[in-house]
């Protein structure tokens, strides 16, 4: 008889009512599901409750340290990690449960479709902007979040195993006005990092990484294939990193 392998999903959230119900009718999957709820005050908790009765209230300062609150809550073997604005369709949640039961690897990357509004934008994610994947399976403890508030640097024990084949859905993005407002949250978030840790970094090697991020995503990583989309996934990859500095420089002299 095969061991049996507990697979616990965990979502860290704040006030996400317009989303989570979608969210987590896509894990039936899981063994058992955790919801955090990072100072919500909508209607977040009364939507988690319909699913599971894990539910965890508290208050966390960096988005690190949230998704460590999460992780440590669960009692799984195996963790999955999924945000609120992500559904997970069957074919995906049989292999996640195929891979669980028969990987010797620890962890284990998941391809990403990316959605703005209803168009699907497969090309030119990354560079800090949009994710084409992410290590969401993990077996519990060998994944420990940075404790900064955008983007954590991730620790890794064990062994990464190969990437899924299924794709996990992310709508990312409701239309361009989100995506630049979503640049703006996470270059305010950004450039308080930058205070905290110490080192903004000069105005001219910003200035130099705008070039060489947006030929990463416009170019290595095939943006112009999407068009008017990649090109402004590319842009926005490209001011990321120059935003968060001159705000870390000046929004707080």
């Amino acid at each position: 008889m095969s061991q049996y392998i507990k697979i616990s999903a965990v979502i860290s959230i704040h006030n996400e009512e317009r989303q989570l119900a979608d969210c987590l009718e896509t894990l039936n999957f899981a063994d058992e599901i955790i919801v955090l709820l990072d100072k919500c005050s909508d209607r977040s908790e009364e939507i988690a409750r319909m699913f599971t009765d894990r539910v965890v209230r508290g208050e966390w300062k960096t988005e690190g340290q949230r998704r460590n609150a999460g992780i440590n809550e669960c009692t799984g073997s195996w963790v999955f990690e999924i945000d609120a604005d992500e559904r997970v369709p069957d074919d995906l949640a049989r292999e996640l449960q195929v891979v669980v039961s028969s990987t010797t690897a620890d962890w284990h990357e998941i391809p990403v479709d990316n959605y703005v509004g209803e168009r699907l934008v497969r090309y030119g994610w990354g560079a800090s902007f949009g994710k084409a994947a992410y290590p969401g399976l993990f077996r519990k403890g060998s994944k420990v979040w940075g404790d900064q508030r955008v983007h954590p640097v991730l620790r890794w024990s064990g062994v990464k195993g190969e990437m899924l084949k299924s794709r996990l859905i992310h709508h990312v993005d409701r239309d361009i006005s989100d995506m630049m407002i979503r640049l703006n949250s996470y270059s305010t978030a950004r450039s308080m990092d930058l205070c905290d840790s110490g080192h903004i970094g000069s105005t001219a090697n910003n200035v130099r990484r705008v070039f060489s991020r947006f030929f990463k995503c416009y170019f290595l990583r095939r943006g112009y294939r999407e068009g008017g989309y990649g090109l402004l996934i590319a842009i926005c990859a490209g001011l990321y990193p120059l935003l968060s500095h001159l705000k870390a420089k000046y929004d707080r002299e």
